[in-house]
């Protein structure tokens, strides 16, 4: 099975190279992606190919339920590499409808480690309750989560330092929300951009 996955990285090298020629004396040469995605780690959403990107264009951080936690050093590390080392120009949060994660985040089972993880969720979850009551069914309460847990990513993101201290700089840098769907691999802008601070609470502000 492994020996599977070798061949088929040598196809893949081969085909790109054909395609793209001097394409890896390039790549290894220099990292300048113009984008930073934080996104879900589940297999189905890989996020080079749903944006058609090659590698080298695109900086990924990928975790359960992509969220952005001021307490995740790994998160918050690469948040820092992108923003103040490659100067990316936008961040992407990008959910996926029917993420498991957001699911268990609306149940009530023992799941273990994860649910230290997924307390994040839930916090998102009871904090719109009354909306997520609405929903017909309890699928469509969990790609509202989704969105929601999407929008609160996004603001966790502009509430970070490392943003802000951009900002100040006058660094062209804006954050989106984007969630992806499986079912037709299309992706929807959820239309909750930032790039400065006149969205940002005073509380959250570093002076």
């Amino acid at each position: 099975m492994l020996s599977d996955l070798l061949d088929n990285n040598k196809a893949w090298a081969d085909r790109m190279e054909a395609e793209h020629p001097g394409f890896f004396k390039q790549l290894a040469a220099q990292q300048k992606p113009e984008y930073l995605w934080v996104g879900c780690s589940d297999s189905r959403v890989p996020a080079n190919e749903i944006v058609g990107l090659l590698p080298g264009e695109l900086f990924v951080h990928r975790n359960i339920a992509n969220m952005v936690l001021h307490t995740d050093l790994n998160c918050i590390s690469v948040l820092h590499y992108a923003v103040e080392v490659l100067q990316v120009k936008h961040i992407i949060v990008c959910g996926h409808y029917g993420c498991g994660g957001v699911a268990a985040a609306l149940g009530n089972k023992d799941l273990g480690l994860i649910d230290n993880w997924l307390r994040h969720l839930k916090d998102i979850g009871y904090s719109n309750r009354e909306i997520l009551s609405t929903q017909e069914n309890e699928q469509a309460r969990v790609n509202l989560l989704c969105e929601l847990n999407v929008q609160q990513q996004v603001a966790n993101i502009c509430r970070t330092k490392v943003v802000q201290k951009a900002w100040k700089k006058g660094q062209d840098l804006t954050v989106h929300g984007w969630i992806y769907s499986i079912e037709d691999g299309v992706i929807k802008d959820l239309q909750v951009d930032v790039k400065d601070f006149d969205a940002m609470p005073d509380i959250y502000c570093v002076e």
